[in-house]
């Protein structure tokens, strides 16, 4: 049977668990906003605990807070970066608009922890208070912003481009190793003229390759923090020399260059950075399944497909029939996609809720755009290592189409024109035979010629 322990706020007693070490105004958030089940990611908490932990460090260097306070915040934070205290962390992604529940569920469990270090009782707010002490010199306006920045920008710098670098390393070596298969083009899913196998891979790497660059384009604003700005931007209650010190810790930390925002009232009343980087998610999402969507098509059959190239049989693909292999990572990839471009919907009606000095739609912000991250970092990994690695080319099917392309006539057209060009391959589709056999039978052009036109286009 569940122990509770009564905690107080500033309406009042709430009965919360003996064993947490949050207080009250995390048990009211959630009484109240408990809907979906939904947790903000421990990556989003990691950022959270790296804001709360130099805070301490850098009120106790200014001599806001006493050493032992400080201390205990400290060692109580970095359990948190550490993911040690992540089962008190309890909150619904959907609650207030700001993420206040949030930060104070934060401020709540670090307190609770100090506390129960520096008096061996759990939670309470003495000698560790959550808002006087771990919450000093911020506000849930601009430390929730602040959050999200380095959170997003220190996934996509370990995890997501990594994964994409991988992905377009392994596209790569495919179209060297492609680069000689002659197969037939298509537009329209139509026969066009003849390309190579490494053309194809090689399209989809510098989609890779250029979807990194985007990616990276974001990192300027990104490295832009809100934290300083407090309630609306103004800076009440907060040292000023508060949050370059505590941007300066982090920065140290993540090895990434944050700065101070330039304009505080824009970095809390707007979320225009996320936005930004989740139209270069969408991009990356719209290539992903672009590719995807190509490889699940060249790869159709065994037998009645196109079946140019064989990817890795991972798993059984029918529940009827026997021996079926489906394309399952490809179409994991594409479902992985399709969720990020409902993701980054989702985030661009929420940024256009910055309602005077404050966005208040930050907690979806937040949940939306690091799952967006995940999801594509973790594709672009299983695509790599689990399909595209493991690629082969089937030459015959790939070779044999070529010579029966009706497409084959636009060779001739530079000295035929396109009108006669056009006939002949009318009359080689009706007829059933090639352009070739065609062109050779009306002697179109002298049969040298025709086949120095014909052969060039097949031997690029």
């Amino acid at each position: 049977m569940t122990q509770y322990r009564k905690e107080y706020d500033s309406m009042g007693e709430v009965l919360t668990p003996s064993d947490a070490y949050y207080g009250a105004q995390t048990q009211r958030a959630v009484d109240n906003f408990s809907i979906s089940g939904l947790r903000f990611p421990q990556s989003f908490y990691y950022a959270l605990g790296l804001i709360k932990k130099n805070a301490a460090i850098v009120n106790r260097e200014l001599g806001l807070l006493p050493e032992d306070t400080s201390r205990a915040i400290e060692q109580a934070a970095e359990e948190m970066i550490l993911g040690k205290l992540d089962e008190h962390f309890v909150l619904d992604v959907f609650q207030t608009g700001s993420g206040t529940s949030t930060n104070m569920n934060v401020n709540e469990v670090l307190a609770g922890r100090a506390n129960e270090i520096l008096t061996g009782k759990r939670g309470g707010k003495a000698p560790v208070h959550p808002n006087d002490h771990v919450n000093k010199g911020q506000s849930s306006n601009d430390v929730i912003p602040t959050a999200i920045h380095v959170a997003a920008l220190v996934e996509i710098r370990r995890s997501l481009i990594p994964h994409m670098e991988r992905l377009a390393s392994s596209l790569e070596q495919k179209a060297s190793e492609f680069a000689d298969v002659k197969k037939i083009g298509r537009t329209h899913m139509q026969d066009a003229v003849p390309i190579t196998l490494g053309d194809e891979f090689g399209a989809w790497a510098r989609q890779m390759r250029l979807s990194i660059h985007r990616i990276k384009n974001t990192e300027g604003t990104l490295r832009e923090l809100a934290l300083g700005g407090t309630a609306v931007g103004s800076g009440l209650n907060a040292d000023p020399r508060f949050a370059g010190g505590v941007i300066r810790r982090i920065s140290a930390e993540t090895n990434i260059a944050f700065k101070e925002a330039e304009n505080h009232f824009e970095a809390q009343a707007a979320q225009d950075a996320a936005v930004e980087v989740s139209g270069a998610l969408k991009s990356l999402a719209v290539s992903l399944t672009k590719i995807a969507a190509d490889i699940r098509l060249l790869s159709s059959g065994p037998r009645c497909g196109i079946g140019e190239i064989n990817i890795p049989a991972l798993q059984p693909g029918s529940s009827i029939m026997p021996g079926k292999v489906n394309p399952v990572i490809p179409e994991m990839t594409i479902q992985a996609a399709a969720q990020v471009l409902g993701s980054d919907v989702t985030i661009a009606i929420c940024g256009q809720w910055g309602i005077l000095e404050l966005n208040v739609m930050l907690p979806v912000i937040a949940y939306n755009l690091l799952f967006s991250i995940k999801l594509l970092s973790g594709a672009c990994n299983r695509f790599a290592y689990k399909c595209v690695d493991g690629i082969t080319a089937n030459v015959e099917k790939c070779c044999s189409g070529i010579e029966r392309s009706l497409a084959m006539s636009t060779a001739l057209v530079p000295e035929i024109g396109y009108e006669q060009a056009a006939l002949l391959s009318k009359k080689a589709y009706e007829s059933g035979k090639t352009v070739r056999e065609v062109a050779r039978e009306d002697k179109t052009l002298p049969e040298s010629r025709l086949n120095e036109l014909l052969d060039q286009t097949i031997h690029r």
